[in-house]
């Protein structure tokens, strides 16, 4: 391979990472609503990969090791993209816990800890004894925290993860104690 090929592949698999990477933050940005953001993240993504296919295209080397570039970028773009949009898209989610039994402990444990939580009672049926299902709305950052010490009071409770758009109103907890 020349000189010349090996720049080209370069240049494609750099600028496919940054557009790959501009695309899933994008993406991220306009499932939390931020329109406008994302409207210039789009613009700049959509600029960059303009200039990477036409440089694919047009160019005359040889098909694979440009194919391996593009494809390659891509991949580490869309890697890069989903840590990128962690670290900086905050967000809460929504964390349901379904209890193996009605142990107050459980409820105590989590209060004592700073979450704010919404309990319902569950009756018992042919599924299964009397149950708390709990709600804690929490930021991202605490939510492998409150698995976990969920996991510790009850290591048969069902938790089940959900991103939240908004919410409003109500308690949110001491987020001075979770850390």
């Amino acid at each position: 391979m020349t000189t010349a090929v090996l720049l080209s592949c370069l240049k494609i698999f750099c600028c496919r990472i940054m557009d790959v990477t501009l695309g899933t933050f994008r993406t991220m940005l306009t499932v939390k609503g931020r329109n406008k953001f994302a409207a210039l993240v789009g613009f700049v993504e959509v600029f960059l990969w303009y200039i990477v296919v036409r440089d694919a295209l047009s160019g005359a080397g040889p098909v694979i090791p440009t194919a391996i570039a593009y494809a390659g970028g891509y991949a580490t773009g869309t890697f890069i993209g989903g840590k990128l949009s962690g670290l900086f898209i905050s967000g809460k989610v929504l964390i349901q816990v379904i209890t193996s039994g009605r142990d107050q402990k459980v409820l105590d444990g989590l209060r004592q800890a700073g979450y704010a939580i919404t309990v319902i009672r569950i009756e018992a049926n042919e599924y299964g004894p009397d149950k708390w299902m709990v709600m804690a709305d929490v930021d991202k950052k605490h939510a492998a925290a409150l698995e976990k010490l969920v996991k510790e009071l009850d290591p048969k409770a069902f938790i089940m993860v959900q991103d939240t758009k908004s919410s409003s109103g109500g308690y949110f907890g001491d987020t001075a104690k979770k850390k």
